[in-house]
């Protein structure tokens, strides 16, 4: 039953999440992952109560809501400004955030909370909001729907193959204390289906970004039209560390749960738990590409 709601919900999700990567506009991208990166913290800032933290619930929220907005209303230049631009601001608003909850601590009847209080939230804007912010920032990039697409069917076919070799062919526990039901099987053949996935998708970019684009799912700009790909090796390397990172952070949200006595973050989607557990992957993911395509704007 479990297995079926996890189906259903994702033939739900995927044609939505695809049609915002493809066509949404990048102020409608930013809004809903603004969204997206709220429903996630307020699952992280519910977690951390199990660890005697009280969390400062709505400075958390307004700051990480306010980077968004500042996104969504920036007007677009070309890629190279759009990054130096996003770049600075992002380095701003990281080094500010420890000073922002800061003050907010000092306002607490009780000090001794304020301490944890802050670093859970500086934790939850660097951990949720930054990758976040990255999506929307590859969107922007030349040929930024298709990197999204890339990413996003290299990060889903590592998790589906490490599902189902995990569950049927799995056992060398990789981590028990942290994720008992994870193999070391079941993450190679991640790395197998990532990587081809990734090569496939690079070596036949040409005729999938002018499917899309003859469909009107995809503008010119944000496909993928070289004659020439990349280089395959690059193209291997960029989608194993993307499958590296992707796993590094599936375990890295199951050790915040397990250390919360929690199974999931939440119950918002049937068969997944919460919204941070359908998109752990992505968070530690999203910044290998959005450096990789942030190289190459600066080329």
């Amino acid at each position: 039953m479990n297995l079926l709601k996890r189906v259903l919900t994702a033939v739900i999700l995927i044609p939505i999440v695809l049609l915002l990567i493809l066509r949404a506009p990048v102020p409608v991208l930013a809004m809903v992952a603004a969204l997206v990166a709220l429903l996630s913290v307020q699952e992280l800032l519910k977690l951390t109560e199990a660890f005697g933290i009280r969390p400062f619930r709505w400075p958390t929220y307004t700051f990480v809501g306010l980077l968004f907005i500042y996104i969504a209303l920036s007007p677009p230049t070309k890629p190279l400004l759009d990054t130096a631009i996003f770049i600075y601001t992002i380095g701003f608003a990281a080094a500010i955030a420890p000073f922002v909850f800061f003050l907010v601590g000092m306002r607490r009847p009780d000090l001794s909370s304020a301490f944890p209080a802050a670093a859970v939230s500086v934790l939850a804007f660097a951990y949720i909001a930054l990758p976040l912010a990255f999506l929307v920032q590859i969107r922007e990039q030349w040929s930024g729907a298709f990197m999204l697409l890339y990413l996003l069917l290299v990060v889903w076919a590592g998790d589906i193959c490490a599902y189902f070799v995990g569950r049927s062919l799995g056992r060398h526990l990789m981590s028990p204390r942290i994720s008992p039901k994870k193999t070391w099987e079941g993450a190679l053949a991640s790395l197998v289906a990532s990587v081809g996935v990734g090569m496939l998708l690079y070596n036949y970019a040409l005729p999938i970004s002018s499917a899309l684009l003859s469909a009107g799912l995809m503008q010119r700009r944000d496909g993928y039209f070289a004659l020439q790909g990349p280089p395959w090796w690059s193209t291997m390397l960029l989608s194993a560390a993307i499958n590296i990172a992707a796993q590094l952070g599936d375990l890295a949200e199951s050790l915040i749960k397990r250390g919360a006595g929690a199974k999931d973050s939440g119950s918002l989607l049937p068969g997944h738990g919460g919204m941070l557990d359908r998109i752990d992957a992505l968070l530690f993911a999203a910044p290998v590409l959005w450096y990789y395509a942030a190289w190459q704007v600066m080329q």
